[in-house]
């Protein structure tokens, strides 16, 4: 119930980020067409080099499903990182794209657009109709019914490997951000501890532009007027 509870405040976290993705979901197919189509057909070894890319290169940080699964930690990653991580992306391939956007949403602080819940949701729906008729048409052993729900289930299946491909094109353009290619400098690599950030309310805007407060320049708030030991204003 506890772990649970974690998992629902942590959605809830994301709700409150600033940032946005470099291109939405609607987007990435003309953001760059040629790697959609490659994870589109190849997507678990897409899925490998982005987890791999999203650490930095530094398979020492490697956790699998980014720690946000209770099998995390417990599966001999620090032995055997690149093993465990085909494992993951083969085995579990929906859940190794979805580590990888919570672990670059939490690194950047970026947000989910209300156009990318909708198509998420959707294939999430569409799924989970398309189990449904399966098992009614299994059930009822009608013909007409059994036809329709194989439809619907390569239509389900259609939709999630375009997805699952729209979603880790998003991330790999995310990344060229995050290392200068849209842009004079590349960030540095952040300390391992910092490449988790759900014990931080609000995660630094790394490789963002830093907010304003009542137009003064980025930096921190202004101090109170007037500063301590000097007058008031008559």
């Amino acid at each position: 119930m506890a772990a649970s509870q974690a998992h629902l405040d942590k959605m809830q976290l994301r709700q409150n980020y600033r940032n946005v993705w470099h291109t939405d979901l609607m987007s990435t197919i003309s953001a760059d067409t040629p790697y959609c189509c490659v994870s589109l057909f190849c997507g678990p070894c897409v899925s490998y080099l982005l987890r791999k890319r999203a650490l930095y290169n530094d398979m020492s940080r490697y956790t699998c499903c980014a720690g946000y699964m209770p099998c995390s930690g417990k599966c001999g990653e620090s032995k055997c990182p690149e093993l465990c991580l085909c494992t993951e992306v083969f085995l579990c391939f929906g859940n190794s794209v979805a580590s990888t956007r919570f672990l670059l949403q939490d690194e950047f602080n970026i947000q989910t657009t209300q156009c990318d819940n909708c198509i998420i949701g959707f294939m999430f729906c569409l799924q989970q109709l398309a189990c449904i008729c399966s098992i009614v048409a299994c059930l009822v052993g009608n013909e007409e019914l059994s036809d329709a729900s194989q439809a619907l289930n390569c239509l389900a299946d259609m939709v999630y490997c375009t997805v699952c491909a729209c979603m880790q094109t998003q991330h790999k353009v995310e990344m060229d951000k995050r290392d200068g290619k849209f842009g004079p400098q590349p960030m540095a690599v952040p300390p391992a501890q910092q490449m988790s950030r759900f014990d931080q309310p609000y995660p630094p805007n790394v490789g963002y532009g830093q907010p304003t407060y009542g137009g003064y320049p980025p930096g921190p708030p202004p101090a109170a007027y007037p500063p301590p030991g000097y007058p008031a204003p008559s």
